[in-house]
Protein backbone atom coordinates (compact mmCIF):
# COMPACT_ATOMS: atom_id res chain seq x y z
CA UNK A 1 0.00 0.00 0.00
CA UNK A 2 1.11 3.56 -0.68
CA UNK A 3 1.78 5.81 2.27
CA UNK A 4 -0.85 8.54 2.49
CA UNK A 5 0.37 12.14 2.11
CA UNK A 6 -0.10 13.20 5.74
CA UNK A 7 2.15 10.36 6.92
CA UNK A 8 5.04 11.61 4.74
CA UNK A 9 5.35 14.83 6.77
CA UNK A 10 8.10 14.64 9.40
CA UNK A 11 6.07 15.14 12.56
CA UNK A 12 9.26 15.55 14.62
CA UNK A 13 10.00 18.81 12.76
CA UNK A 14 6.42 20.04 12.32
CA UNK A 15 5.59 23.29 14.12
CA UNK A 16 2.13 24.64 14.88
CA UNK A 17 0.94 26.49 11.79
CA UNK A 18 -1.35 26.45 8.76
CA UNK A 19 -0.28 24.13 5.96
CA UNK A 20 -1.72 22.95 2.67
CA UNK A 21 -2.00 19.24 3.31
CA UNK A 22 -3.21 18.35 -0.18
CA UNK A 23 -5.11 19.48 -3.25
CA UNK A 24 -7.49 17.05 -4.89
CA UNK A 25 -9.54 17.06 -8.05
CA UNK A 26 -13.18 16.04 -7.82
CA UNK A 27 -14.35 15.98 -11.40
CA UNK A 28 -13.45 19.43 -12.76
CA UNK A 29 -13.22 21.00 -9.31
CA UNK A 30 -10.29 21.34 -6.92
CA UNK A 31 -10.58 21.07 -3.14
CA UNK A 32 -7.79 22.17 -0.82
CA UNK A 33 -7.21 20.47 2.53
CA UNK A 34 -5.50 22.53 5.21
CA UNK A 35 -3.62 21.17 8.20
CA UNK A 36 -4.40 23.58 11.04
CA UNK A 37 -1.75 22.37 13.45
CA UNK A 38 -2.38 23.74 16.93
CA UNK A 39 0.16 21.83 19.01
CA UNK A 40 3.63 20.55 18.16
CA UNK A 41 3.31 16.82 17.53
CA UNK A 42 5.20 14.54 19.90
CA UNK A 43 6.58 17.50 21.91
CA UNK A 44 3.51 19.18 23.44
CA UNK A 45 0.54 17.53 25.10
CA UNK A 46 -2.33 16.82 22.73
CA UNK A 47 -5.64 18.62 23.18
CA UNK A 48 -8.32 16.83 25.17
CA UNK A 49 -11.50 15.72 23.44
CA UNK A 50 -13.82 18.13 25.27
CA UNK A 51 -12.00 21.25 24.08
CA UNK A 52 -11.52 19.84 20.59
CA UNK A 53 -15.23 19.09 20.48
CA UNK A 54 -16.11 22.66 21.55
CA UNK A 55 -13.66 24.10 18.99
CA UNK A 56 -15.24 21.91 16.32
CA UNK A 57 -18.81 23.03 17.11
CA UNK A 58 -17.87 26.71 17.27
CA UNK A 59 -15.47 26.63 14.33
CA UNK A 60 -17.85 24.78 12.03
CA UNK A 61 -20.73 27.07 13.01
CA UNK A 62 -18.61 30.16 12.36
CA UNK A 63 -17.27 28.91 9.02
CA UNK A 64 -20.60 27.70 7.65
CA UNK A 65 -22.12 31.10 8.47
CA UNK A 66 -19.25 33.23 7.19
CA UNK A 67 -20.30 36.15 4.97
CA UNK A 68 -17.95 35.41 2.08
CA UNK A 69 -16.63 31.86 2.59
CA UNK A 70 -19.66 29.81 3.70
CA UNK A 71 -20.21 28.38 0.22
CA UNK A 72 -16.55 27.22 0.05
CA UNK A 73 -16.55 25.25 3.32
CA UNK A 74 -16.57 21.51 2.68
CA UNK A 75 -15.42 20.26 6.08
CA UNK A 76 -13.92 21.39 9.39
CA UNK A 77 -13.03 18.77 11.96
CA UNK A 78 -10.37 17.41 14.31
CA UNK A 79 -7.37 15.26 13.50
CA UNK A 80 -7.38 11.86 15.12
CA UNK A 81 -4.03 12.61 16.77
CA UNK A 82 -5.64 15.58 18.58
CA UNK A 83 -2.93 18.06 17.53
CA UNK A 84 -5.12 20.12 15.21
CA UNK A 85 -7.90 20.30 12.65
CA UNK A 86 -8.50 19.79 8.97
CA UNK A 87 -10.27 22.45 6.95
CA UNK A 88 -11.35 21.53 3.44
CA UNK A 89 -12.30 24.31 1.04
CA UNK A 90 -13.77 24.15 -2.45
CA UNK A 91 -11.20 25.79 -4.71
CA UNK A 92 -7.45 26.09 -4.99
CA UNK A 93 -5.77 27.99 -2.16
CA UNK A 94 -2.43 28.49 -0.46
CA UNK A 95 -1.92 28.62 3.30
CA UNK A 96 -1.54 32.41 3.44
CA UNK A 97 -4.93 32.76 1.72
CA UNK A 98 -6.80 31.36 4.74
CA UNK A 99 -4.89 33.05 7.57
CA UNK A 100 -7.33 36.01 7.71
CA UNK A 101 -10.29 33.59 7.84
CA UNK A 102 -8.65 31.57 10.61
CA UNK A 103 -7.87 34.72 12.58
CA UNK A 104 -11.56 35.61 12.39
CA UNK A 105 -12.61 32.10 13.42
CA UNK A 106 -10.21 31.80 16.37
CA UNK A 107 -11.13 35.31 17.54
CA UNK A 108 -14.79 34.28 17.40
CA UNK A 109 -14.03 31.22 19.56
CA UNK A 110 -11.80 33.18 21.97
CA UNK A 111 -14.53 35.76 22.56
CA UNK A 112 -17.52 33.42 22.49
CA UNK A 113 -20.04 33.63 25.33
CA UNK A 114 -23.19 31.58 25.78
CA UNK A 115 -24.35 28.09 24.93
CA UNK A 116 -22.24 26.15 22.45
CA UNK A 117 -24.20 25.65 19.21
CA UNK A 118 -25.42 22.09 18.78
CA UNK A 119 -24.84 21.16 22.43
CA UNK A 120 -27.99 19.18 23.08
CA UNK A 121 -28.75 15.45 22.98
CA UNK A 122 -30.95 16.00 19.91
CA UNK A 123 -28.18 17.80 17.98
CA UNK A 124 -25.02 16.00 19.08
CA UNK A 125 -23.99 12.43 19.79
CA UNK A 126 -21.76 13.37 22.73
CA UNK A 127 -23.18 16.70 23.91
CA UNK A 128 -21.83 16.42 27.47
CA UNK A 129 -18.18 16.25 26.31
CA UNK A 130 -17.59 19.98 25.64
CA UNK A 131 -15.22 22.38 27.38
CA UNK A 132 -15.78 26.01 26.36
CA UNK A 133 -13.24 27.62 28.75
CA UNK A 134 -10.42 25.41 27.42
CA UNK A 135 -11.54 25.93 23.80
CA UNK A 136 -11.37 29.68 24.36
CA UNK A 137 -7.93 29.36 25.96
CA UNK A 138 -6.58 27.27 23.06
CA UNK A 139 -8.08 29.63 20.47
CA UNK A 140 -6.36 32.63 22.09
CA UNK A 141 -3.07 30.72 22.40
CA UNK A 142 -3.16 29.74 18.71
CA UNK A 143 -4.02 33.30 17.69
CA UNK A 144 -1.22 34.93 19.64
CA UNK A 145 1.50 32.29 19.29
CA UNK A 146 0.89 31.16 15.71
CA UNK A 147 -1.46 33.25 13.56
CA UNK A 148 -0.41 36.75 14.63
CA UNK A 149 2.78 37.42 12.68
CA UNK A 150 2.85 33.96 11.09
CA UNK A 151 6.04 33.21 9.15
CA UNK A 152 6.79 31.10 6.07
CA UNK A 153 8.13 28.23 8.18
CA UNK A 154 4.64 27.85 9.65
CA UNK A 155 2.86 28.08 6.28
CA UNK A 156 4.72 25.50 4.18
CA UNK A 157 5.70 21.93 5.16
Amino acid sequence: METIASFTVDHLKLLPGVYVSRKDCTGNDIVTTFDIRMTRPNFEPVMNTAEIHALEHLGATFLRNHDTMSDKIVYFGPMGCRTGFYLILAGEYESADVVPLLKEMFTFVKDYEGEIPGASPVECGNYLDLNLPMAKYLAEKYLTEVLDGITEERLVY
